[in-house]
């Protein structure tokens, strides 16, 4: 599933190609993932219009122009794919924008479990957007305790709680709770000043060491490269992973590194 940094990808793939360019067309191959909007009210709506510098919050690509904004959410599988003029449309391109040079941006998704929105101000973009917490990335210290400190439910399913916090998912849940040393069941409130302080600093070096590898990176020395392993250990002391869920997701974590709330 796409995260924050697979979204951070797909913004600065946006940017490098479609920056600055004109919207020749707009082929929708398939309006099932279009929300708010048709097939022709997109086309009208972007075709001519210029793309500007691209935003991200969360897991949401903001493709803005000098008219329109148009809002991408990947869900599970979806991806954003620069094509270069003939190549192959594949199976589950669902929307092609063709810029003035000849190339594509395509909006690649096999599940169609989001799709893209038409926002025509910022009043629109705010209304989409308005259930979302404050962008992991960019959050301020202060405003992460304050957001955690408030909560009752437990620190997994807070972190993955979009309208707490945009952006985490799954895996970068997990990676950051065990770098940090904390339980995914501890409640949220429950954690002290320096828990939450570390947590803070455990998040924000994650998401920069992914982001550069844009993507939740699967490395030898990660959770993340060892909780598909048949027989998991933690590759910070070795001892065998748990694998439990949480939230309706799979949660893996290390009783030993992760000893805090026993």
């Amino acid at each position: 599933m796409p995260e924050l940094p697979d979204v951070e990808g797909f913004r600065r793939v946006f940017q490098s190609c479609a920056r600055g360019r004109v919207v020749r067309r707009v082929d929708v191959r398939d309006p099932g993932v279009l929300h708010g909007v048709g097939a022709r009210g997109l086309r009208d709506a972007l075709e001519g219009r210029r793309f500007a510098e691209p935003e991200r919050h969360g897991k949401w690509l903001l493709a803005r122009t000098d008219g329109p904004t148009v809002l991408l959410h990947f869900g599970m599988t979806g991806l954003l794919a620069p094509a270069e003029p003939g190549d192959a449309v594949q199976a589950h391109d669902r929307v092609l924008f063709t810029l003035d040079d000849g190339r594509q941006l395509r909006y690649r998704d096999q599940r169609k479990l989001r799709g893209l929105w038409l926002a025509h101000d910022e009043s629109d973009v705010g209304r989409l957007l308005a259930r979302q917490g404050p962008d992991a990335l960019t959050v301020t210290r202060d405003d992460f305790e304050a957001a955690l400190s408030a909560r009752r439910g437990r620190l997994k399913t807070t972190l993955t709680d979009q309208s707490v916090l945009a952006g985490l998912g799954n895996l970068l849940a997990d990676e950051i709770l065990w770098r940090a040393g904390l339980r995914p069941d501890r409640r949220a409130r429950e954690l002290s000043r320096p828990e939450l302080r570390r947590l803070y600093t455990r998040m924000r070096r994650t998401l920069r060491s992914a982001v550069t590898a844009g993507r939740v990176p699967p490395r030898a020395s990660w959770l993340t490269g060892h909780r598909d392993d048949p027989d998991p250990v933690c590759p910070r002391c070795g001892t065998r992973l748990r694998r439990t869920r949480m939230g309706g997701r799979g949660t893996v974590w290390c009783p030993e590194c992760q000893r805090d709330g026993d």
